[in-house]
């Protein structure tokens, strides 16, 4: 059993409520993507991960993490019964022997590195466990070992809501917007951008 949970990455859905003209996941975000920023923040992390993804966004994700590690499904809706939760389910199963998952949607590209270890972390302590910025509830997510058998029985788009209800779960706080801010609509990645901005700014700034 790998000592550190894997991070479960899911970008496999259609990113419907988005009108903005393609893919979500594939606009630009300074001199990456949404979802170019999402991975580099998983890679710099330190955790094993996996991509669950679809065959429109492969390629992209194996421009920043290896081979071995992105799995290929048919997008979320595509098929009856194929939502976030079979999503969630097929990433825990493809790394069935890690000590616990930290699932991460893929439209969070300001997490930090920090955020997801300091939830890692926090699965020592607690079954479940899940950032939290200002008091919100965002991700990612974590789930210790011993909930293997009801992550991998998920179904449609369920996700796993119901487990946070029936488990001990621990919040932990993280001065990180990025935990909260995903994107939905072409409104959301305009903020997003501007925070990108601002963060790029500042890290000029320092050098």
């Amino acid at each position: 059993m790998n000592t550190l949970p894997t991070l479960v990455i899911l970008a496999a859905g259609r990113g419907s409520r988005f009108q903005g003209g393609g893919h979500k996941l594939t606009q630009a975000l300074g001199d990456t993507t949404v979802l170019g920023a999402t991975l580099s923040a998983a890679v710099s992390s330190g955790l094993p991960l996996i991509v669950v993804t679809t065959a429109p966004l492969e390629q992209a994700a194996l421009e920043i993490v290896a081979a071995r590690d992105v799995l290929v499904l048919p997008e979320v809706g595509s098929v009856l019964g194929l939502g976030v939760g079979r999503s969630i389910t097929a990433g825990v199963s493809a790394r069935s022997s890690a000590s616990g998952w930290l699932v991460l949607p893929a439209d969070l590209p300001l997490i930090q590195a920090t955020t997801l270890r300091a939830v890692a972390d926090a699965l020592a302590q607690s079954p479940v466990a899940y950032a939290q910025f200002q008091g919100r509830r965002g991700h990612p997510v974590g789930f210790s070992a011993e909930l293997y058998s009801e992550l991998a029985t998920l179904q449609g788009d369920e996700g796993a809501r119901r487990l946070l209800a029936r488990y001990p779960s621990l919040g932990v706080d993280v001065d990180d917007i990025g935990a909260v801010r995903d994107i939905d609509t072409v409104e959301d990645l305009a903020t997003v951008r501007a925070l990108w901005r601002e963060r790029e700014t500042l890290a000029t700034s320092m050098r």
